[in-house]
C-alpha cells in the first residue's frame, strides 16, 4: 500500500453515527457450533434478531445442506421476513453454487446474495494455484452471474462481494478486483453494491486495518453508490476496536454476530460495539434492554455460554464486590438522586444497568469478603429500605466481612438482613423491658418495667423525653453509668411491615459505640427496643471481654 501522508481517521475522537447493521448469528455464528441449530431453532434466533431490531440478516449458505436451503425457504414461504428486513445469503464464486443460492431466495421480499472469492497471497499461491488475473476472472465471472440471475427471480436482490482473506492480500489488489465487480455491477443510488472487506484471519493490529479501510474507502469506484462493509473475525482479541476504527477510516456497515459467537475465537461481538455506541450518547438502533432474556435464548439455541465477565451482558459485569468501588458507587447514585440529573457518570459504571434490564438492588453492589461499609450499606437501603447512620457503617461492614471471610462465601442480600438482624435488633438479653408507661409532670415520668434472670421490678425516673427517662431508669435499675451518644430513626418504604426503625448507639468512658437497632409501628417503642438492644449489647461483649 503507497505511504500516505497522514490518516483522516486518526484525527476523530469517537464514532458518532451508527453503522449498518448485519447479523451473520444464522451463517458464520451457526456453522462454528458444535451441534448447528435446527430448522425451528434458526426460526425462532432469526424472530429473536427481527425483534432486538437487525434489518439486514444473513440467514445462511444455501448451497451448503439441505438444512440451510429450507430454512430459507421456510422463511420466505411461512412469510416471516418483514418488509423492512432483508435477508442476506452467501455463495462462493462457482456456478452451480451461485445457481443452488438463487433458486433458494427466489421470493424474498428483499435479499442480498453475497459472493466471496479468496484473494490472499497465499490462497493464490498455495491452494488455487493461480495467477493474480486469473483470482480477479474469477470475482468478475461470479459478479456477471448475479446480475444475470437476478433479472430472473422474484425479489429485490442487491449484490455483495468479498475479497476473501483480505490481510494476506496486497491492498492495491484487493481494490482493483472489488472495482472489477463494481464494474460489472454498475451500482446506482436505489440500488447500492456492498463491498465487505473481512479480516479472516485478524492478523493486523486495529490502527493498520483502518489505514487499510481508508485506503479502501478513497480508491473504490462509484463509492456514493457503495456500502462499505467490515466483518471482522477476532483472532486476535481485538475485533471490536478493529470495527470501531474501521467505521472511522470510513466503513458504513458491520458484519457480526451476539456475543461474538464464530469460528476459532469468534466473530465481531456487536452487543458489545452496539453498546459502546450507547455508552457515547449515538442511538445504535439496536434493542438490548431485554439482555437477560436475549442471553438465555442465545444460549438455549446455541449451546453457547456467555462469559460472566463479557461486557454488557455477562453476569458480573455491573458488579462491585471492591470496598471502594461499593463506596463510590453508592455515592454516585446518591449524587445523583439528589441532583435528579439525567446525565450518567456513576463511578465505576460505563452504562446505566437499567440500560439492559439490570437492577440496582441485586446487580450493582454484592458483598463478600473484600466489600466495604459502603457496599452494606448500599445493599441494606436497596433492598430493605433500611438507611444505616453513618456511624455505624464501619462496623456493619466488617462484621459482614467476616461472616463472608468464614464461609468462604459472597452474601445474598437476605443472609445480610439475617445477620443484621441477629446482631443488632435480636440481640441475646442480659435483660428485658416488658413495658413502659410515661405521665407528664415537670417533664416527663417514664415507669418502666424490667426483667432479669426471671425477676420483675419497675424503676421510675424523670427525662426530658420518653426516651431520656426510660434511659434514666435503665441506669438506676442497672446500676451502671453509660451515655446515649447516637440516635437517629426512619421510617421503612421497602419489604417490611414495620413503619419505623430507631439506631441508638451507647458510650462508656467515651469509647466504643455498642449500637441497638429497634422496629415498630410506634417510633417509641421502636427507640426504646433500640436502647434495649444497644445496652445489652454493650454488657454482653463486656462480659465476653471479662471471660
Amino acid at each position: 500500500m503507497p505511504p500516505e501522508p497522514c490518516y483522516d481517521w486518526v484525527k476523530k475522537d469517537s464514532v458518532d453515527r451508527a453503522p449498518v447493521w448485519c447479523s451473520v448469528d444464522l451463517r458464520d455464528g451457526n456453522q462454528a457450533l458444535i451441534e448447528p441449530m435446527s430448522l425451528e431453532e434458526k426460526v425462532e434466533y432469526f424472530k429473536m434478531l427481527v425483534d432486538i431490531g437487525f434489518k439486514e440478516i444473513e440467514v445462511g449458505f444455501p448451497a451448503a445442506s439441505d438444512t440451510e436451503y429450507n430454512f430459507l425457504r421456510t422463511l420466505i414461504e411461512r412469510k416471516l421476513i418483514p418488509d423492512d428486513v432483508t435477508v442476506q445469503v452467501l455463495t462462493q464464486a462457482r456456478e452451480h453454487i451461485i445457481r443452488k443460492t438463487f433458486e433458494a431466495v427466489d421470493g424474498a421480499p428483499n435479499a442480498i446474495v453475497h459472493v466471496y472469492n479468496s484473494t490472499s497471497v497465499a490462497q493464490r499461491e498455495q491452494v488455487f494455484k493461480k495467477s493474480k488475473d486469473e483470482i480477479k476472472k474469477i470475482a468478475v465471472d461470479g459478479a456477471k452471474l448475479l446480475k444475470e440471475l437476478a433479472a430472473g427471480v422474484k425479489g429485490n436482490i442487491r449484490f455483495e462481494y468479498s475479497p476473501e482473506s483480505f490481510h494476506g492480500t496486497e491492498v492495491e489488489y484487493a481494490v482493483e478486483v472489488c472495482n472489477a465487480v463494481l464494474d460489472v455491477w454498475q451500482p446506482k443510488a436505489e440500488a447500492k453494491a456492498v463491498i465487505n472487506i473481512p479480516s479472516t484471519v485478524e492478523n493486523a493490529m486495529p490502527h493498520v486495518f483502518a489505514s487499510q479501510i481508508e485506503y479502501v474507502s478513497k480508491h473504490l469506484k462509484y463509492r456514493e453508490n457503495v456500502v462499505l462493509s467490515l466483518h471482522p473475525h477476532n483472532d486476535r482479541g481485538t475485533g471490536v476496536a478493529t470495527a470501531e476504527m474501521g467505521i472511522l477510516a470510513g466503513a458504513d456497515r458491520l458484519e457480526g454476530t451476539l456475543f461474538g459467537n464464530g469460528e476459532r475465537t469468534g466473530n465481531l461481538d456487536i452487543v458489545t460495539v452496539a453498546m459502546n455506541l450507547h455508552s457515547h450518547g449515538v442511538d445504535a438502533g439496536l434493542e438490548f434492554g431485554n439482555m437477560q432474556e436475549i442471553k438465555e435464548t442465545y444460549e438455549r439455541l446455541t449451546d453457547m455460554q456467555v462469559s460472566m465477565r463479557e461486557p454488557y451482558a455477562g453476569e458480573l459485569v455491573f458488579t462491585a464486590f471492591s470496598g471502594s468501588h461499593q463506596d463510590a458507587i453508592s455515592k454516585g447514585m446518591a449524587y445523583r438522586e439528589q441532583k435528579k440529573s439525567e446525565l450518567w457518570t456513576v463511578p465505576y459504571l460505563p452504562i446505566d444497568p437499567k440500560d439492559v434490564g439490570r437492577t440496582y438492588d441485586s446487580d450493582v453492589i454484592r458483598i463478600n469478603s473484600q466489600s466495604g461499609k459502603g457496599g452494606v450499606a448500599y445493599v441494606l437501603k436497596q433492598n430493605f429500605g433500611i438507611i444505616l447512620p453513618d456511624k455505624m457503617r464501619e462496623e456493619i461492614g466488617y462484621l459482614m466481612k467476616g461472616v463472608s471471610d468464614r464461609a468462604h462465601a459472597e452474601l445474598s442480600p437476605a443472609e445480610i438482613l439475617d445477620v443484621f438482624r441477629k446482631e443488632y435488633i435480636e440481640t441475646k438479653k442480659v435483660f428485658a423491658v416488658r413495658e413502659a408507661h410515661f405521665k407528664q409532670k415537670d417533664g416527663i415520668i417514664a415507669k418502666v418495667t424490667f426483667e432479669k434472670d426471671g425477676h420483675i421490678e419497675t424503676v421510675e425516673a424523670k427525662g426530658n423525653g420518653r426516651l431520656n427517662a426510660v434511659n434514666n431508669a435503665m441506669k438506676s435499675y442497672l446500676e451502671i453509668s453509660y451515655t446515649l451518644d447516637e440516635y437517629e430513626e426512619h421510617s421503612l418504604s421497602k419489604n417490611s411491615s414495620s413503619r419505623a426503625m430507631a439506631y441508638v448507639g451507647v458510650t462508656q468512658d467515651n469509647k466504643k459505640l455498642y449500637w441497638g437497632v429497634g422496629t415498630d409501628d410506634d417510633i417509641i417503642k421502636a427507640s426504646i427496643q433500640a436502647l434495649e438492644n444497644a445496652v445489652n449489647h454493650m454488657l454482653i461483649i463486656k462480659k465476653d471481654k471479662v471471660r
